[in-house]
């Protein structure tokens, strides 16, 4: 083993949930990574649409690069506060579950994600001044040579195709890392489930992005008008891969008429 290699950040996973996610991969298919850029290196902050569980899980199953995720405190602070949670935010108001459903269906769920969550290693992110928290230790991993994950989507409405806004928290780390001198490359991502297509742009250098001048909701809502254009993109590709496959569908059946005595 080279120098280089031995020296390679890898994912800090312990064994038991190495074996766990061996078993789960039958439900979460591998996607199709398409870079627009360059493949996504170390050290870097990736946004990317959530579609529940699925973007998530996807990025964490099959990126092969070391990897942290932002989630919310309550999904990372013990069973109880995670059921609260899954209940009512995650279940009946953003999947649009009925109440009732959802507290009988979490008292089984809630003690397996809270397992699942002890093994990725969440970076708690909060609303108030405990975000510095969460700065802190983001710029820990990043320096271990990590790659910061933001889900940073207003979900108030559910998972949309078309994304309707973006929490402005991982511009809050962006600037404190460039501060420190670590100017970050941010990935935006768009995660297809249907598709299974995992869009990735090109790396933006924070420096880059800045250089207008926005505020921090500006730059927000650039970074959205992206992640929606690489959604469109996913779907078109989509799209074009159908119509491709009908087409030579089309053909084999002519081609077996034209055979036919």
């Amino acid at each position: 083993m080279s120098k280089k290699e031995k020296n390679k950040p890898v994912q800090k996973r312990k064994w038991w949930f190495r074996c766990l996610k061996k078993l789960i991969k039958g439900r979460y298919k591998q996607p199709e990574f398409i870079y627009l850029g360059e493949e996504i290196g170390n050290g870097g902050l990736i946004l990317s649409n959530h579609e529940g569980t699925d973007a998530p899980l996807s990025l964490e199953l099959y990126l092969n690069k070391p990897i942290r995720m932002w989630g919310a405190h309550e999904m990372n602070s013990g069973l109880v506060p995670m059921y609260k949670y899954q209940t009512r935010v995650y279940y009946h108001e953003k999947k649009h579950w009925n109440l009732h459903l959802a507290r009988l269906f979490c008292l089984i769920a809630s003690p397996l994600t809270n397992l699942f969550y002890r093994g990725l290693n969440l970076i708690s992110t909060y609303h108030d001044t405990r975000l510095l928290k969460t700065v802190r230790e983001s710029m820990n991993a990043i320096e271990q040579g990590e790659n910061i994950v933001v889900f940073p989507e207003d979900s108030t409405n559910g998972y949309l195709e078309q994304l309707e806004g973006f929490h402005n928290g991982f511009a809050v780390l962006a600037e404190v890392c460039y501060r420190k001198g670590v100017d970050l490359p941010i990935y935006v991502t768009y995660f297809n489930k249907k598709a299974k297509i995992y869009m990735v742009d090109k790396p933006v250098k924070y420096s880059e992005l800045i250089k207008r001048g926005e505020t921090r909701e500006e730059l927000s809502a650039r970074l959205l008008a992206r992640c929606n254009e690489l959604g469109k993109m996913s779907m078109e590709i989509a799209e074009q891969r159908k119509e491709a496959a009908l087409a030579q569908s089309e053909n084999k059946e002519k081609g077996r008429k034209m055979d036919a005595p």
